[in-house]
């Protein structure tokens, strides 16, 4: 050390020169040698190639890899650089010989470069090929031998090597003329990519065959002479063909890959897609596309989630279609009208806020909420429902019913909860049409809710029936992520798990009023909570799924939003549900939350709690928070005479005779419709005539008179003439409740007049008061 600072000191100029030599000679090599766009690249979990975008310079270069499989590696040292592990950057053998053959021939032949040479001049685009310049890249090469080893340098070289046309890399070219993974290649395939870059213009679909062909087969005569082949596997390698023409590269998930270059554009990503799944699945959704287009549906996507992981394990953003109906569209993150399919959220938040029991009765009536005159699919209506069966049925009056009931802000706040990113308005905007569809969601915000509940149940039943934090996360397609569930907690999330449990029991039901023969795919072995949902005017098809493993979801419609007849949720999307989860394992069903539920008395009749009149009861399990619900409203104690025709009391009947009874009574407008569909109902019994005490009800028809024959006139603008019906009531503060044809039209109360404008032909006309008196008119309008 003592000499080293002498000698600086005595010949000072010469260290500062020397010094200034060696500081350039570290700071001579840029620290990124390359520069250049890549491709953006995504694969699955097992690295299979899912799909590529193309670089921004219009070259197929794929990220830098790192890794090189033997067989190449192999064949590019033995044809370029046989000496590349034993020299220092550069080779002084090679180099005399090229300065030789170049003085000879008066003219640069050839350079006599080291692959690592070659790495630099690739890093040094454009640069003539002059003495001064290869002095240059000796330079560079040594200083990369320093800093990095040799396989960082044959990685830097198979990244960047030209392979013909706009193919650069050899991940790059291993797909586009074997369409295969680089790993996957033979000898015959590695040597062809080998000499290549020697000579890319060799690889042009029928051109210089022979000349390639040539190259390749003597790169393989040198690796059977130096012992790397067997004889068998030279004779069967000199036998392969060589490539005709670049495959296209693989696009399994195309719209997945358009969301993967967002956010890592040019970088190559490894997915959690399923490439087996997602083709098949791929495969799936084409055959339903060939039969959607013949009703002029065009577009489809499905979304696949690994429950336990959250990893989208399947992503197709849309159908195979063409440009002139939005192909490239991905429709998984698209806001959609929601239809019926927000329906399991209410049922769930009605029973986790202990407001029913699973199958309490809710009103299936007509019924006006201001100017909101929601309708069942099928037009039709039962009177009283249990709410497990107005949810698996998709009855839309009920769902209104129970929505007005809980309250519209409550529910808005649980959808908030949801982080459904698509329902941007407070809750007066959607008013009680956000059941029905009225709000916009995405196939991605609603299938990670159904996932998230599915987990809830899942993690509840794993741990000491605890819940976790972070349930309502985000699903991913990165490998590399691992998803946070949060702490464990005894507080739930959102919904508690026998809320959860509960919904997606009667999500198992498929008994739906659309009609019978769509269940004809149904696989009744498979469990599955699943709902479908149709937005209005037939725009959006629904149908989400879910068991303990997995999530799937569908959307079928058209993206610029026409609907089409026949374009709903049960008829379009569920065929495809169904086909998807054919294709995945069977899962057993949730296991019963039991830490959140308890068993109590039930009335079968109301689904209520029981109450003392309730006669026929079942015990079963319900959610805790359900406890605190009301006992059975609808049965009443009544006294009836021994037949039980007759109301009595003992102002008309010894006590001895009079019947003790416990009586199911529904409201008038519902008992209207509940007797059309269950027929063993009975009204409650009218007091007998010569009962005291209890004031008799009656009511008669004004007008019209019984089969009276009428006609409308019509004023001077050609306006018709109204009907006006009249009643009169013995109650007049009694509400009466009107129906046309059996079809419910409007309520009177005080003032029993109503308008109405009948069509032409006979008619009739039904008043049921508050009591459950009935009366009826016919009459006929002429012309």
């Amino acid at each position: 050390m003592n000499k080293i600072a002498t000698y600086i000191k005595r010949h000072q100029i010469k260290s500062i020169i020397i010094g200034g030599l060696l500081v350039s000679y570290y700071f001579c090599l840029p620290k990124q040698l390359f520069k250049d766009p890549t491709a953006t690249v995504i694969t699955d979990t097992s690295q299979k190639l899912l799909g590529a975008q193309i670089a921004k310079d219009g070259q197929w270069r794929f990220p830098h890899n790192d890794s090189i499989p033997i067989k190449f590696k192999t064949c590019i040292v033995q044809f370029e650089d046989e000496y590349f592990y034993k020299h220092p950057g550069f080779n002084p053998i090679s180099i005399f010989k090229a300065i030789r053959e170049n003085l000879k021939s008066g003219k640069v032949k050839c350079g006599g470069s080291t692959l690592t040479q070659q790495v630099i001049r690739l890093s040094r685009k454009g640069q003539k090929r002059t003495y001064f310049e290869k002095l240059k890249e000796l330079i560079l090469a040594t200083r990369l031998e320093f800093r990095n080893s040799k396989e960082d340098i044959l990685s830097y070289y198979s990244s960047n090597a030209p392979f013909g046309g706009n193919v650069v890399g050899l991940d790059a070219a291993s797909w586009r003329y074997f369409n295969r993974n680089v790993n996957d290649l033979s000898w015959a395939e590695s040597a062809t990519l080998a000499v290549l870059p020697n000579a890319p213009s060799l690889i042009y679909p029928g051109k210089n065959q022979d000349r390639l062909l040539k190259k390749r087969n003597r790169l393989l005569k040198k690796l059977l002479d130096n012992r790397i082949l067997d004889s068998l596997t030279y004779r069967l390698s000199i036998s392969e063909e060589l490539p005709q023409k670049p495959y296209p590269l693989p696009q399994v998930a195309p719209h997945l890959l358009q969301k993967v270059v967002k956010t890592h554009y040019g970088k190559h990503i490894k997915t959690t897609i399923d490439s087996r799944l997602q083709e098949r699945i791929n495969f799936t959704l084409n055959n339903h596309y060939n039969q959607l287009r013949n009703n002029e549906i065009y577009n489809s996507a499905i979304l696949v989630l690994d429950v336990k992981t959250r990893q989208v394990l399947a992503y197709v953003g849309n159908t195979q279609t063409d440009n002139a109906h939005q192909k490239d569209v991905d429709i998984i993150d698209k806001p959609r009208s929601t239809g019926s399919i927000l329906k399991p959220f209410l049922y769930a938040a009605m029973l986790d806020a202990g407001d029913m029991l699973p199958n309490t009765l809710v009103s299936d009536v007509p019924s006006q909420f201001g100017s909101y005159n929601p309708e069942n699919y099928n037009k039709t209506y039962d009177g009283a429902v249990p709410a497990s069966r107005a949810l698996s049925r998709s009855l839309n009056v009920p769902a209104v019913s129970m929505l007005q009931e809980f309250g519209l802000d409550r529910f808005h706040h649980y959808l908030n909860r949801l982080n459904l990113k698509d329902l941007k308005y407070n809750a007066n905007h959607y008013g009680l049409s956000l059941i029905l569809g009225g709000a916009e969601s995405n196939l991605w915000d609603l299938c990670k809710s159904y996932a998230a509940m599915s987990s809830t149940l899942n993690h509840f039943s794993e741990t000491s029936s605890e819940y976790f934090s972070n349930e309502f996360c985000d699903p991913t397609f990165l490998a590399s992520k691992t998803i946070n569930f949060g702490k464990k907690t005894s507080d739930k999330t959102l919904f508690d798990a026998a809320s959860i449990y509960l919904t997606y029991n009667s999500l198992k039901e498929v008994n739906r009023p659309e009609s019978d023969e769509s269940w004809a795919f149904f696989d009744g072995s498979k469990q599955i909570a699943w709902k479908t949902g149709t937005s209005f005017g037939f725009r959006d098809a629904w149908a989400i799924g879910t068991t303990k493993d997995y999530v799937v979801g569908v959307w079928v419609g058209n993206a610029d939003g026409e609907g089409r007849p026949g374009l709903v949720g049960v008829e379009t999307a569920a065929p495809i549900l169904f086909d998807v989860f054919k294709l995945l394992p069977n899962s057993d069903w949730f296991s019963k939350p039991f830490d959140e539920m308890q068993e109590i008395e039930i009335c079968k009749q109301s689904g209520h709690r029981a109450s003392q009149n309730c006669v026929d009861t079942v015990f079963k399990f319900v959610q805790i928070s359900g406890l605190k619900t009301k006992p059975c409203p609808y049965h009443v104690l009544v006294h009836v005479d021994e037949s039980e025709t007759y109301q009595i009391n003992s102002s008309c009947e010894d006590l001895s005779n009079i019947t003790h009874k416990s009586w199911f009574v529904l409201p008038p407008l519902m008992a209207y419709y509940y007797k059309t569909k269950n027929p063993f109902y009975k009204p409650l019994p009218k007091f007998r005539d010569d009962c005291l005490g209890e004031q008799a009800v009656s009511m008669a028809f004004i007008y019209p008179k019984e089969n009276n024959s009428m006609f409308l006139p019509k004023d001077f603008n050609g306006t018709t003439n109204n009907l006006i019906l009249k009643i009169a009531h013995s109650k007049p503060e009694s509400t009466l409740f009107w129906y046309l044809d059996n079809t419910f039209i409007n309520t009177t109360k005080d003032m029993h007049e109503l308008a109405i404008t009948p069509k032409q032909g006979k008619h009739s006309i039904t008043v049921v008061d508050t009591f459950g008196n009935e009366i009826k008119r016919r009459f006929e309008i002429s012309e």
